[in-house]
């Protein structure tokens, strides 16, 4: 089902950003016209693939305009909001900008490995370090576009719900949220984690281990997790010493731990591994490279991958990680949103936990939506133990309801009955269990849409699957591209969950466009693995083709503690840029890094970036998040409210903020004022164990 058929897309100029978006949008339907598109490179002709090439202006026929550039440059090509608006006064407008189209860094140049690291993510990428000597890195596929442009097509499609928008996307604020906790962290001036390790670096939650063939992922973090692991492992008798008991008794004895499962993991095979843990219901998949998913049994049953011809070369491309159904019965149309939001009107019943649907759940609160949060008696979400919550949970109302109750299930029908979206990202079949599946909940609500987001999809050999953000990027091949040559891969950071957060805001928005278009409701199943294979389309392709896998250099040491710069001149006019500022530099083109090394001798990271920023070369020292807090940029552009960091987006019609509630600090409200039940009604639903 193409969600998005019948929406109108103009794409400006070469801009790798705006190319995601657009790609994003074409993948869910959206028609794209191109102006100035680039198809000159493997990933760019894969990203304009299918899109109309136009030779002209034509901007009064698109319901969204999307443009890259600075402020400077977009006011060059008359693509500035004030221009683009006199053209079309409908249209939504997103304009991308490395550092957005206001404030002090407005205009200045960047680069993927710049933005990496001013954003400061390069420091967090690959997790805590053993030796600080070890540089800071960006991750290879050009992702600083992807992540800028998946943040340009979410707020743009919510912002299309509204019309005549204009949204200004910053790709440094894009990469820096996906940063949530440690961004909150310094934003309330907690201690920062170092990046040298401390006891286990999160490995007793999820680590790496070698195998006879390669490396695979385990995360036996929960208490019956570490007893089915020990089981795979063949019950070995240290698994039953005193310093391995409890999970703080693993991490403060890690190294020890570590080498001994390392020992039983190196007589076996990574997917030997894998599959053994996955039948004991312990999460674990093989470290792929890139190229090995090209014959994924799962990935070809859902028919993930497009053939696809790219420059004469007959290649597999990744598709779209989202599969949407419409429901066979319509409903009324519902009318455009009349309030200031777009989402404004909007109701959404969150089953949604940790980090994936809480991030894109935020966003539609963010965005106008009425987001009800249900949570389990006792904890609730476990990202409630952390910042997280503080940032996630904003804007919403949270509930406690018992599903293993009758009447806990009743109570989350009827409020799935009156709304518009319900998420859930439990395991495959647990919500079908508690009766909540699409078909129960869309017999009663023909209009609802439903979104579940799983590792490997709700279909296919693998569907099953226990997994997590963490291991899924080990499986897709991307934490063993993001590591220095040499070195055993890491885990690193939870980079996949955020970034699904967007994807999964994006669909609902595109589900909702669709629902106000047809009055039809739909069900979106979302993949995990497919999101991001969908991001690694560069090294995908290239493996195709036998090119080597590109691991990005270009970080320097500089005097100091743990000080390092990032310097990248990628064009011919930067390198020239470049060398008239390096003496000596021109003669040392295949040795560029030891001329660099040797002109940045004596000075400072900041100092040193500020000439080159004011020569045009991108560059940018490796900030820490306590920099990012102090940034007069950030400060200027109001990115940071309360000590908590803001949205990856400004729009004209602002956002909704509030405090993230307490476990079940909304029960009795949500109840009384969507269902209309009283205090006594609601009292012997505590009674019978509805809420725990």
């Amino acid at each position: 089902m193409a969600l998005l058929d019948g929406f109108r897309v103009l794409q400006l100029g070469g801009g790798l950003a705006a190319a995601v978006c657009g790609r994003l949008l074409a993948d869910s339907g959206a028609q794209i016209r191109c102006l100035g598109a680039d198809t000159q490179t493997l990933l760019a002709a894969h990203l304009n693939h299918g899109k109309r090439m136009v030779a002209r202006m034509d901007a009064g026929n698109a319901d969204l305009i999307v443009a890259e550039g600075t402020p400077a440059a977009l006011r060059a090509s008359s693509w500035d909001a004030a221009a683009l608006h006199q053209r079309n006064r409908d249209a939504t407008i997103v304009l991308i900008g490395p550092f957005g189209q206001s404030g002090p860094q407005a205009d200045w140049p960047a680069s993927d490995l710049s933005l990496f690291c001013t954003s400061g993510i390069a420091r967090l990428l690959t997790g805590q370090v053993d030796d600080l000597d070890e540089a800071p890195m960006r991750p290879a596929g050009e992702q600083a576009a992807f992540i800028g442009g998946l943040a340009a097509a979410c707020a743009g499609m919510h912002a299309a719900l509204l019309g005549g928008a204009v949204i200004d996307v910053s790709v440094h604020e894009a990469l820096a949220t996906l940063a949530i906790t440690e961004l909150a962290r310094a934003g309330l001036g907690r201690p920062a984690w170092p990046r040298r390790r401390l006891a286990d670096g999160n490995g007793a939650t999820v680590t790496i281990l070698p195998a006879r063939d390669g490396y695979v992922a385990v995360s036996p973090r929960e208490d019956r997790q570490w007893a089915a692991w020990l089981g795979v492992m063949g019950s070995p008798a240290w698994g039953r010493e005193p310093r391995f008991a409890r999970k703080p008794d693993r991490v403060e004895n890690w190294d020890a731990l570590h080498a001994l499962m390392s020992q039983w993991s190196r007589a076996h095979d990574k997917q030997w591994i894998a599959d053994a843990a996955q039948a004991a219901h312990m999460p674990s998949f093989p470290l792929r490279e890139p190229g090995e998913s090209l014959d994924s049994a799962q990935l070809e049953g859902r028919g993930f991958f497009r053939a696809r011809t790219v420059n004469g070369v007959k290649l597999k491309a990744p598709g779209s990680p989202f599969a949407a159904t419409q429901t066979p019965a319509g409903a009324a149309k519902p009318a455009a949103s009349a309030g200031v939001l777009p989402l404004d009107g909007v109701r959404v019943l969150d089953f949604s936990w940790v980090i994936a649907g809480p991030t894109a759940t935020r966003y539609l609160a963010a965005m106008g939506a009425d987001v009800i949060k249900v949570e389990a008696p006792g904890r609730g979400d476990p990202g409630r133990a952390t910042e997280l919550h503080n940032v996630l949970g904003q804007a919403k109302r949270a509930i406690v309801l018992n599903l293993k109750s009758r009447d806990g299930v009743r109570i989350a029908k009827s409020l799935a009955a009156r709304c518009d979206i319900v998420i859930e990202n439990f395991g495959s079949g647990v919500m079908q269990r508690f009766g909540l599946g699409a078909e129960a909940l869309q017999a009663e609500n023909p209009g609802l849409i439903y979104i579940s987001a799983s590792g490997l999809g709700r279909s296919g050999p693998e569907s099953h699957a226990v997994a997590y953000g963490t291991l899924l990027q080990c499986y897709a091949g991307f934490a063993g591209l993001n590591s220095h040559a040499g070195n055993a891969p890491r885990v690193g950071m939870a980079w996949l969950d955020p970034m699904c957060g967007l994807q999964l805001a994006f669909i609902a928005a595109a589900a909702l466009w669709r629902k106000r278009a047809s009055g039809h409701g739909c069900r979106v199943d979302f993949s995990m693995i497919e999101a991001m294979l969908w991001t690694m389309a560069e090294p995908l392709l290239a493996a195709q083709l036998g090119a080597p896998a590109r691991i990005p250099g270009g970080i320097h040491a500089m005097a100091g503690d743990d000080s390092w710069i990032g310097i990248s001149a990628d064009s011919d006019a930067q390198w020239r840029s470049l060398c008239a500022l390096v003496p000596g530099l021109a003669a040392r083109r295949g040795d560029a890094g030891a001329g660099l090394d040797k002109w940045l001798r004596g000075q400072t990271a900041a100092d040193a970036a500020r000439r080159l920023i004011d020569a045009g070369v991108p560059a940018s020292p490796v900030a820490t998040f306590r920099d990012l807090v102090e940034s007069d940029h950030l400060r200027a552009r109001g990115f940071w409210k309360a000590g908590l960091p803001g949205l990856p987006w400004q729009a004209g019609f602002g956002c909704k903020s509030g405090p993230a509630p307490a476990l079940g600090a909304d029960t009795e409200a949500v109840l009384g004022d969507i269902l209309g039940l009283g205090g006594d009604e609601i009292e012997a639903l505590r009674s019978n164990g509805a809420f725990g």
